[in-house]
């Protein structure tokens, strides 16, 4: 599996690439331009009151920079879950009204993570490494569901999770 790269949460604003702010930038230039100084010369009918004009003109201009951004958002999230670019730019450029978008936020891949043990690109939800049978997360011994390290007991199946032996690195209370 190739290795995605890592964007830690706080850097949320580098999500979206500058060649994607630029495109919306553009956008939106293009479609104040249509609606201010091409679509006046082109009419067959009285203009509409300038208010219509305005909202018409905002609301096409923001829906045409959202596009754009909401594109390069995906080239940059869609590598660090494992996916592939470019099919999803492509989804998203041929589906019209942002279809392609709500399909990829729908069908994507939760985020990898690494094994801190032996380096290996995980899903965030496994349990264990499947390279190195390294514990990544608390999970009852019983049902192996997610449990938090903290709790006592599992809330699925109510088994004490102190007989589980979960190494140290994952008790969060001092004193167990």
């Amino acid at each position: 599996m190739p290795k995605p790269p890592t964007i830690s949460v706080n850097e949320d604003e580098r999500m979206i690439p500058l060649w994607s702010i630029i495109a919306a930038t553009v956008s939106f230039l293009l479609v104040e331009y249509y609606w201010w100084i091409v679509a006046p010369g082109q009419r067959h009918h009285p203009a509409p009151p300038l208010g219509l004009r305005i909202y018409f003109d905002l609301s096409w201009g923001i829906l045409a920079a959202l596009y754009w951004l909401m594109i390069g958002y995906i080239s940059k999230d869609a590598p660090r879950r494992g996916m592939s670019m470019r099919f999803w730019m492509i989804i998203c450029l041929v589906m019209p009204g942002g279809i392609g978008a709500v399909i990829y936020f729908l069908l994507r891949q939760p985020q990898m993570s690494v094994c801190p043990a032996c380096g290996t690109h995980v899903l965030s939800e496994f349990h264990f490494c499947p390279q190195c049978n390294y514990q990544l997360s608390a999970s009852c011994g019983n049902c192996f569901r997610t449990v938090r390290a903290s709790d006592q007991y599992c809330t699925r199946c109510g088994h004490e999770l102190a007989k589980d032996h979960l190494p140290a690195r994952l008790h969060v209370m001092g004193g167990e």
